[in-house]
């Protein structure tokens, strides 16, 4: 949280989390709850809290269930301390953020330290609320709350499913307001909310795509790399491309120039266009040196071309001076010219 943020605003979740175990008669159901919750440590597996205490797994997963139904129960009561005020804190965060987050960003926003603590007791509170539903980490899902009132746990993941296969169908990551817009979906901010809760989803520089994708999910150099010319649209020096990699918003941008070179000249999605210049293959560019391009055009062709048709054409997928591409027509023996400023393939 911000510095200049008031007091007012964090919640002591540990105060909080103290109030709600103090409603807890039996010291070993206290044990049972802080530990699986893991409200003052590292949360704790079944077994283990089972070797601890010298009962079984499965009793010490009836006694949990108990007691969070019962404290359930007490808080749609009104007879759990805290819960309203709680409540409230959650449902304001939840409307003035597209009705569902996850909750890293809630304790984000509402606690001084955001940590793994602060987290699990900001779970472990809001699954308490009456007004709000809760989604368990999965494979497919992050830690999250909503609004009941606009989803239940079951409409909430069918809700992020949609989104997912809008994304899927759409085949290219895309704004949030494309992905509204293809989902018919008029509430952009609820649109992104449900996106943050899949794990089957990333984003990056405003766009969502597939986690697969490296626009969105770049997981190695060469993947960083073609998000930067992606985005550039034209081609740029590798110098440039290391800079820039410097200055994005990747996780990991750590990375030396002469690392981002040896991957340039690895990865076939790129290719050499110039000295040190380098394009996406997927613009049309073709490997090879002036001469080789030079061959491919007269070959194409099938006939004699003007120097200047050449030239233009070899500028539409080779970034180097005019004087290099007449140097290679006069010079090479595999081109001869036919006629005034004119050449054709010396075979």
């Amino acid at each position: 949280m911000a510095k200049g943020d008031t007091e007012e605003k964090v919640l002591n979740t540990e105060e909080f989390a103290q109030v709600i175990l103090a409603t807890i008669d039996r010291e070993r159901e206290r044990e049972i709850i802080s530990r699986r919750f893991g409200l003052f440590d590292r949360k704790e597996t079944l077994e283990q809290i089972g070797e601890l205490l010298g009962i079984t797994r499965e009793r010490v997963r009836q006694l949990e269930k108990s007691v969070v139904t019962r404290l359930k129960t007490n808080a749609k009561a009104g007879e759990l301390p805290h819960i309203p005020e709680l409540e409230n804190r959650f449902t304001t965060y939840l409307t003035e953020n597209g009705t569902a987050a996850r909750i890293t960003n809630i304790s984000e926003a509402l606690t001084a330290e955001n940590s793994k603590t602060d987290q699990a007791r900001i779970a472990f509170l809001a699954a308490l609320c009456p007004s709000i539903v809760s989604i368990n980490e999965t494979d497919d899902y992050y830690q999250a709350i909503s609004l009941k009132k606009a989803n239940d746990e079951k409409a909430l993941k069918s809700a992020v499913e949609k989104i997912v296969g809008t994304i899927k169908t759409l085949n290219e990551p895309k704004s949030i307001e494309d992905i509204a817009k293809a989902a018919n979906a008029t509430d952009i901010k609820q649109v992104e909310a449900l996106a943050s809760l899949s794990k089957k989803l990333a984003t990056l520089n405003g766009q969502w795509g597939l986690i697969k994708w490296p626009m969105v999910n770049p997981k190695n150099i060469r993947d960083k790399i073609y998000v930067i010319l992606k985005e550039n649209g034209k081609h740029m020096h590798f110098n440039e491309i290391a800079d820039a990699i410097k200055q994005s918003d990747f996780k990991r941008k750590d990375v030396t120039t002469q690392a981002i070179h040896n991957e340039l000249i690895k990865d076939k999605r790129f290719v050499l266009v110039g000295r040190g210049i380098y394009a996406l293959t997927e613009w049309g560019y073709e490997k090879g040196t002036v001469a080789d391009i030079i061959t491919n055009i007269l070959r194409e062709e099938g006939k004699a071309l003007h120097r200047d048709e050449i030239v233009k054409r070899v500028l539409e997928s080779r970034y180097v001076k005019e004087t290099t591409i007449l140097l290679n027509l006069q010079g090479k023996p595999q081109f001869k010219r036919v006629a005034k400023a004119t050449y054709a393939l010396a075979e």
